[in-house]
């Protein structure tokens, strides 16, 4: 009988196979559907930009690829890169067919997060047939940018080896097998404050950026070899497991600034007018307008030609003394908008949220309402607004010979196109910045520079719509020209509470740049830009970059909750928490940033 079935399903089994494989000429070039055409069945589809995609029973996709022979003529395998790691189930190659079902295209849309549930793959014989490998075979899918793997349990850690390929979406030539970096738990918040406890974040891998793309293939393998005779019945892989696209949209024309500032001089009032900044960036370009482009570093840098003149805010979002972090404060109190300021654009003032307007005004007095960018100071003037913002709190000595670095020109929030409704409203202040955390996003080196702001926004939605956080996890990013971006709400001259050192976010800040440093060197541009802005953000609260300092542990896999360690002012994400991160290559360049941050302060 055993003989019978298994002949009869292997004669099932060949006779499917047997079905032909090519579709009709025209199919095969196919690109996703419109949104007025009809789907067929089995096509995923989202009602909204941040809807859960789910496929049908009836797709393809869910058939067991398992049944396929391994691609011989498949890069990866032959990838040296790759010897160390165990051999991964392929899927056949197949360029000339349309992929899996298309997907209807949705309008212009200010940025869209695609959830896909990966699925079953292959089964381990060593296992007893049990399945291991998650994913999805290659499908057409929304445009998108960034990508990521999340699942329900943050505390859960994933133990093996994320992969995806994706199709560029001008050639539609399918990439390589990339690497995902699974081990991102170790960005976020502290252990039990109210970010961390909000019952919405969730596990995930870091994000990594492949460009404009409408295709994708993952697979998910994990470590059987940390499988023991306790663990022999539970789940390799974290449950709930989840690809996110993340499409950071296109942002209004004065959302689009890229490379260094066209500036020199210092805001109004504040220094000797048409004073140069007394410390240019380095590795700095100028540029007329957004179209003109400069190297650093091989890497793309664009001017942008966007400066809002709308009328200052009277009065900011300011946190007092001993806040509790994980106490908010409503942004929407205090803020009045100066009526009938000389070059207000009131076009430009009406189309900013309540949210934006809250973000904005929380930067006031450094730049007006709907700046796109906090120009450079000399040091001068950034000395005058250290007493202007917190002469109070300042010692005779510090009064009479502050050491702070001038301020450097910062892209805000507004500049780099963020969509203030996804955040939390709140915002939520620690007491002092103490200490730096340098980190990068393993997010991949492969984008221009003029592409860093939908890099930000597409981490930025990555880390609220799909990881569960309240806002961006960095207080700051960098990108690989040396441009500086403002990161979290809340005030780039305030200390901002951040999720991203677990255990160390109190009484400290993060600045992460933008790539993966794990062997590619971080550009000269970068490290200066991280010196220049430690200078002027430490300084404003007393701290020396070359200097030591003590924070209180939050909990975490090196420190117990309470301990006080004592660290670096500029430290590494690694001193704080057994990570790779910032990268052994960005690590290395900490001790020059230290040294350059304490001489443009003066030390």
């Amino acid at each position: 009988m055993r003989g019978l079935l298994a002949t009869s399903i292997g004669v099932t089994c060949a006779a499917a196979l047997a079905l032909p494989l090519t579709p009709p000429a025209s199919a095969a070039t196919a690109r996703p559907a419109s949104a007025a055409e009809a789907a067929p069945s089995g096509t995923a589809r989202a009602t909204s930009p941040d809807t859960p995609v789910t496929s049908s029973l009836s797709d393809p996709s869910l058939s067991d690829p398992s049944l396929s022979e391994p691609s011989l003529s498949d890069p990866s395998l032959s990838d040296p890169s790759l010897s160390n790691h165990p051999a991964l189930p392929d899927h056949p190659a197949l360029p000339d067919l349309p992929d899996l079902p298309g997907v209807p295209a949705l309008p212009d849309l200010p940025g869209s997060t695609q959830s896909l549930p990966l699925t079953p793959l292959a089964r381990d014989r060593a296992l007893g047939g049990a399945t291991t490998d998650q994913g999805l075979p290659r499908r057409n899918v929304r445009h998108f940018s960034l990508l990521g793997v999340v699942w329900d349990d943050p505390a859960a850690e994933l133990h093996g080896r994320v992969q995806v390929r994706t199709r560029t979406s001008d050639t539609g030539a399918w990439s390589g097998w990339q690497d995902v970096e699974t081990h991102n738990a170790d960005h976020g918040a502290d252990p039990g404050t109210p970010e961390s406890a909000s019952g919405r974040v969730r596990g995930a891998t870091a994000p990594l950026w492949v460009g404009d793309s409408d295709g994708v293939e993952i697979r998910v393998h994990p470590d059987t070899e940390r499988r023991t005779e306790e663990t022999a019945t539970a789940a390799l892989l974290p449950s709930g497991l989840r690809l996110e696209l993340v499409d950071p949209g296109s942002a209004p024309p004065e959302h689009v600034p890229a490379g260094p500032p066209r500036s020199r001089t210092p805001t109004t009032g504040s220094g000797p007018a048409g004073t140069p900044e007394a410390l240019d960036p380095p590795g700095a370009a100028t540029a007329k307008t957004a179209k003109t482009a400069k190297t650093a570093k091989a890497a793309e840098a664009a001017e942008t030609a966007e400066t809002a003149t709308a009328a200052e805010a009277s009065e900011g979002v300011e946190a007092g003394e001993g806040v509790d972090p994980g106490e908010g404060i409503d942004p929407g109190e205090g803020i009045e908008a100066g009526e009938g300021a000389e070059g207000a654009e009131p076009a430009a003032m009406t189309a900013m949220t309540a949210e934006a307007t809250a973000a904005s005004a929380a930067n006031a007095p450094l730049a007006p309402l709907g700046a796109t960018q906090i120009p450079a100071l000399d040091r001068l003037g950034t000395e005058r607004e250290l007493l202007a913002l917190r002469g109070a709190e300042l010692t005779p000595a510090q009064r009479a010979k502050p050491y702070i670095g001038p301020r450097p020109s910062i892209v805000t929030r507004r500049g780099w196109g963020a969509d203030e409704k996804l955040r939390e409203k709140k915002f939520v202040y620690t007491t002092k910045v103490k200490a730096a955390f340098v980190h990068h996003t393993a997010s991949g080196n492969g984008y221009k520079c003029s592409q860093a702001p939908s890099v930000i926004r597409g981490i930025y939605r990555y880390h609220v719509k799909s990881m569960g956080w309240r806002d961006i996890g960095y207080n700051f990013l960098v990108d690989k020209c040396g441009k500086i971006y403002e990161g979290r709400a809340g005030g780039v001259a305030k200390p901002v509470l951040g999720a991203h050192t677990l255990g160390f976010n109190t009484n400290s800040m993060g600045i992460a740049v933008l790539g993966t440093f794990t062997s590619a060197k971080p550009t000269t541009a970068t490290v200066n830009a991280v010196s220049r802005l430690t200078a002027w953000k430490l300084g404003l609260f007393g701290a020396n970059p070359k200097g030591k300092t003590y924070l209180k542990s939050g909990g975490g896999n090196l420190y117990g909750k309470g301990k006080n360690v004592r660290l670096n002012v500029i430290s590494g994400h690694r001193d704080g928490f057994a990570t790779e991160c910032p990268g052994r290559q960005l690590y290395g360049k900490l001790g020059s940033a230290r040294s350059t941050a304490a001489r443009f302060q003066g030390r």
